[in-house]
């Protein structure tokens, strides 16, 4: 089952867990310095935030799958909206190795759909072979690699 995915830009990462997690009346699932990250079941929605330097507000929208044919399903879905889609197939973001998707909407707002494969212990990795990018460009991990994303500039300081 797909679950939908939201991350927000913070600039203040405590007050906002706070904040949403009253909201949600659940703490959340994950919690790193940068990065906290609820998994509910209602409103089924994998909610993230994180605070490494974006433009605070929405940083992208996405649909979580569940397994390969679902991936395999979404990435149809967006090949059928005629818009650009860049594969990022075995790449590690957000505390997490995933196989991933992403466009970017006629608004200019980033949409992924991903299949998260396993935990990991860092936020991200460089798309750079050598991984000896500076940490302010590992966040490409968590956009398309080309196209205008609203909250989300190619090479920026966000990741999911």
């Amino acid at each position: 089952m797909k679950r939908f995915h939201i991350h927000i830009a913070v600039t203040d990462l405590n007050a906002s867990v706070r904040f949403y997690s009253a909201l949600f009346a659940a703490e959340p699932t994950v919690v790193k310095s940068d990065y906290a990250k609820w998994m509910l079941d209602d409103p089924r929605v994998n909610f993230a935030i994180s605070q490494r330097g974006a433009t605070p507000g929405l940083d992208h929208l996405g649909v979580q799958v569940e397994n390969e044919a679902e991936l395999d399903e979404m990435h149809c879905r967006l090949e059928g909206a005629a818009l650009p889609v860049d594969a990022q197939i075995g790449t590690a973001c957000c505390y997490a190795n995933s196989d991933k998707y992403w466009t970017v909407d006629p608004q200019g707002i980033a949409w992924e759909s991903y299949h998260t494969l396993n935990d990991i212990p860092v936020f991200g990795e460089s798309r750079n072979a050598q991984n000896s990018a500076p940490a302010s460009e590992v966040a490409a991990c968590c956009a398309p690699s080309s196209g205008k994303s609203v909250g989300v500039p190619v090479g920026s300081s966000s990741c999911c």
